[in-house]
């Protein structure tokens, strides 16, 4: 009714306007020829006669007019309503709660199974669409599925108080209803998976511990385990179609299509255990890792994620994969703790790179993690006594000194010989210039050094670490020595000493401070020590080093062992096999939260049937996890779920605003997850 009489305005009004212009056509008449002349009244004559004929068709054709109009709108309204009801793509008409008004044909056939009179909630056929979905909806579009269809749903909603007059205005909300379009696209998802699929994907694929391997194999043997580890990996990537070639003795190089990807996640990349049980009376087990690329159109792209994918397997220990999908990467695998390099090369190499690189430089600042450990100031002292020996100038920086360090700190302050030794990170910042070289040791994060802003200020950057490798890195490093099958980056650090060109003479403070390092990092020579460790260790005491002088730095006060018993009696057994306790950190106390925790955590290693500990402390709003294992259990990729990391059997996480109850509860379901998965 309302377009009807919208209709009829607009009708008078178009009929109207001639009436206006004899109007108009008389003033100029009067005003050009006046009135009284022959001329004026023809013209005035005609003008009425024209007045008149418009008034009469206005009378007489205007109902037949309106009629004419109102007929043609109605015939289009049905061809419209026909269209729409005949429509190929789904549509409906909900009200505002999700309740269907009106569907056309192809809805009630497609998403109704052939309903006639529909009048039920969307959500009965669409689960997808609850109500939340419409609450406040204005436009929207979403994708949701039906059976093996795939459908794009495009939810508008239409305010009736638009649609008809101004006088309906005032209106209530309830004239509100949801027009509903569902467009199908399922064969062009389909298209585009199978797009996806037929990409290509590179691989690497290395064997860790080749040389060690053989070594350890009857030199008779050596072509049947050749044999046997190269047909077993090209069984593995046959069932997924792979095209592969051996580039050397210990590496292959492979390409297989994207869709396979998940066979190989789901399956867990079995061939890390298979290739372990093969022994033809090698006293190592073989150990590979594998570098995927992938999550990119170029495949030269993928080519340099595998690279990248492999170094960081490689740097994390071996025996697992890692996959690079764009800017993520996800590990597989990594159970093991890693087979010992025997070989010295690789230190003998760094060793030399590093001596060139110091060269060119006039001066060394050293920094280590934030919260400095006896071990990442025992490598920085270390490292300092390297650069001297070589002429150079060596800075540590440290602005706290934390408990844990503190008896060896304080050994250097005396007699006045390392007064300049120790800067702050301001002083360091101050003193960058092009002649600078930054060496960063028992860390490879940059987000917890001791001076992040460092690393982006000094054009030469080298690193020297234990710990395995995470997705965060120093990527700007010139030289990079991550070395995780060793101890301690003192005994990184120890190994150097020995293929520098100047033999280093350490004072026996310095090698006291190393020693100290490689003692604390194996608890005692405990965890993580292998022949090198001991040859270090060596090597440290022939240059004046004190095992009970050092002994006597690290004793314990009372009121330390009665928070390790603290913790000890706070401990609960999980599954058997797994301690997990906490401890209650004294607000005054000056010393590193991680300190009691790690202990705590290696006491705790001493109980019978326990293969991991798990100690928590909470301390300025921030939770601090230590974690220790003995055995087989791979504490790092544990605590790589939360977001920190470590070694095998040492590693540790730091939780700003976590509750302690909340995270003992989701390490218990990580814990059961990973165990029963067999990760762990």
């Amino acid at each position: 009714m309302s377009k009807e009489r919208s209709l009829k305005r607009e009708i008078k009004y178009l009929l109207i306007v001639p009436m206006i212009l004899a109007l108009l056509l008389l003033a100029v008449v009067f005003i050009t020829m006046g009135v009284g002349s022959k001329e004026s009244y023809i013209a005035i004559g005609i003008i009425l006669l024209y007045a008149l004929i418009v008034t009469i068709a206005y009378l007489k054709l205007r109902p037949m007019l309106n009629a004419t109009l109102v007929d043609y709108a109605l015939e289009q309204g049905k061809i419209q309503k026909e269209l729409l009801k005949n429509l190929a793509v789904p549509y409906a008409i909900l009200d505002t709660s999700g309740r269907i008004l009106w569907a056309n044909r192809m809805f009630r056939h497609g998403i109704c199974n052939g309903e006639k009179h529909v009048k039920k909630r969307i959500e009965y056929y669409l689960p997808e669409l609850t109500d939340d979905i419409f609450n406040g909806v204005d436009d929207i579009s979403m994708e949701i599925s039906q059976g093996d269809k795939i459908y794009e749903a495009v939810i508008k909603k239409v305010d009736l108080t638009r649609v008809f007059n101004k006088e309906a205005e005032e209106r209530k909300s309830d004239d509100i209803v949801i027009a509903f379009y569902l467009f199908d696209k399922t064969d062009l998802k389909r298209y585009m998976q199978e797009n996806a699929d037929q990409k290509l994907i590179a691989g690497l694929l290395y064997i860790d511990n080749y040389d060690e391997v053989m070594d350890s194999t009857e030199e008779v043997k050596h072509s049947i385990l050749n044999a046997l580890v190269d047909r077993k990996i090209n069984m593995y990537l046959a069932n997924i179609d792979a095209i592969t070639k051996r580039l050397e003795n210990d590496k292959y190089f492979f390409v297989f299509r994207q869709k396979y990807m998940q066979t190989l996640k789901d399956d867990k990349f079995s061939l890390i255990d298979e290739i372990k049980n093969i022994n033809v009376g090698n006293e190592i087990p073989v150990t590979l890792s594998m570098g995927i690329g992938s999550g990119t159109d170029s495949f030269a792209d993928c080519y340099e994620y595998a690279k990248v994918a492999i170094g960081l397997a490689l740097g994390r220990g071996g025996d697992q994969v890692a996959v690079k999908y764009g800017d993520k990467v996800t590990y597989f695998g990594g159970k093991s703790a890693g087979t010992e390099k025997t070989t010295r090369v690789k230190a003998r190499v760094k060793a030399q790179a590093f001596e060139e690189l110091l060269a060119s430089k006039d001066k060394v600042i050293i920094m280590a993690h934030q919260r400095p450990d006896a071990d990442a100031f025992g490598s920085a002292v270390g490292i300092y006594r390297l650069v001297t020996t070589l002429g150079k100038k060596g800075y540590i920086v440290l602005n706290e000194v934390t408990s844990a360090i503190r008896p060896v700190v304080n050994s250097f302050k005396t007699g006045g010989a390392y007064n300049d030794l120790l800067i702050s990170s301001q002083q360091a910042i101050n003193m960058v210039d092009d002649d600078t070289m930054l060496v960063v040791c028992d860390v490879n994060r940059p987000s917890i050094t001791e001076c992040e802003e460092l690393i982006n200020l000094c054009k030469t950057v080298v690193v020297f670490d234990h710990h395995r490798q995470s997705n965060e890195a120093i990527t700007n490093a010139t030289l990079s020595y991550i070395e995780p099958f060793a101890s301690s980056a003192c005994e990184m650090i120890t190994e150097m000493f020995q293929y520098i060109s100047v033999k280093p003479r350490m004072k026996s403070v310095e090698a006291d401070a190393m020693y100290a390092g490689i003692l604390i990092d194996t608890d005692n020579f405990l965890n993580k020590t292998g022949v090198r460790t001991f040859e270090a260790a060596s090597y440290l005491r022939k240059n004046g080093a004190d095992v009970v002088r050092v002994r006597k730095m690290f004793r314990s006060g009372i009121e330390e062992l009665k928070e390790r018993a603290q913790g000890i009696s706070n401990a609960e057994v999980f599954m058997n096999v797994f301690a997990l306790s906490f401890i209650i950190a004294d607000p005054n106390s000056t010393e590193a939260p991680t300190v009691p925790v790690a202990k705590v955590a290696n006491e705790l290693l001493n109980v019978e049937g326990i293969k991991a500990s798990f100690v928590v402390t909470e301390a300025n709003g921030t939770l601090y996890v230590s974690a220790r294992s003995i055995g087989d259990v791979n504490v790092q990729i544990v605590m790589e779920r939360f977001g920190g990391g470590g070694h095998a059997n040492i590693a540790g996480v730091q939780l700003k605003n976590v509750d302690k109850d909340d995270f003992f509860a989701e390490l218990r379901s990580v814990l059961s997850e990973m165990y029963a998965e067999g990760d762990i």
